[in-house]
């Protein structure tokens, strides 16, 4: 029983199957904290623009 154990844990500490998908999901944790880091900077610069925009309206209708 215990060299069936050892043999089991010998052969999944080899089994590299799962590393792939860690990698994969690792880079689209990157890549999903860029997106909303880059995302505050472009919501603040629509946010601007959107205010610019409601000032010059605002301007014709008073």
């Amino acid at each position: 029983m215990t060299n069936l154990t050892l043999k089991s844990l010998s052969r999944l500490h080899k089994d590299e199957a799962g590393q792939g998908l860690v990698e994969y999901l690792l880079i689209l944790a990157l890549v999903a904290f860029a997106a909303v880091a880059g995302m505050n900077n472009l919501a603040t610069g629509l946010n601007s623009a959107f205010t610019q925009i409601s000032n010059i309206l605002g301007g014709y209708i008073s």
